[in-house]
């Protein structure tokens, strides 16, 4: 299975789909909450959110539903990056409740080869992440350097860094 690209396979336009989706617990958003000091009884108190909110109940935390679609991207698209360089931009655009299925896709906009080395290049995407319902919920846009073909054939191909299993060993 392939995990990331080169920077030659990336095509302006080209739209990788995410698979699989995540349905959103109780107990994930309230763990992320809780390991980031979120405390807002809007994600972890349903009193406070059923009845002093338009919502009506908990609202999952926003920042949990962009590290998902992140993470769910990097099989696709960062999974051989050498560096993260920006989150250009980052919209919530509807709310996630507990029970909601989260899927996501990723365009590339725009591929730049580096200036400064001739093994890499930039790559501009953006990312839209969308509940079961179809209704997109999360759009953000980042640039990731990645290698080009020659940096990772440089640097032990496909599998950098995986050990060779040996047939001498021991039994």
């Amino acid at each position: 299975m392939q995990f990331g690209r080169y920077y030659e396979e990336f095509e302006v336009g080209a739209v990788y789909k995410h698979w699989p989706g995540k349905t959103v617990t109780e107990y994930d958003d309230h763990l992320f909450c809780l390991l980031t000091m979120n405390h807002h009884p809007l994600h972890l108190d349903a009193n406070y959110a059923e009845n002093t909110t338009d919502f009506g109940r908990n609202v999952v935390v926003g920042n949990y539903v962009y590290s998902l679609l992140l993470g769910m991207s990097v099989p696709d698209v960062s999974g051989k990056a050498i560096a993260n360089l920006e989150i250009e931009s980052l919209r919530h655009v509807r709310p996630t409740f507990h029970g909601d299925t989260i899927y996501g896709e990723t365009e590339v906009l725009e591929k730049t080869p580096s200036r400064s080395k001739d093994d890499r290049g930039v790559v501009y995407v953006e990312t839209r992440g969308y509940n079961q319902d179809g209704t997109v919920v999360c759009v953000f846009r980042r640039k990731v350097m990645v290698p080009k073909r020659s940096y990772g054939d440089a640097r032990g191909g496909e599998q950098p860094g995986r050990p060779v299993p040996r047939t001498d060993a021991p039994t």
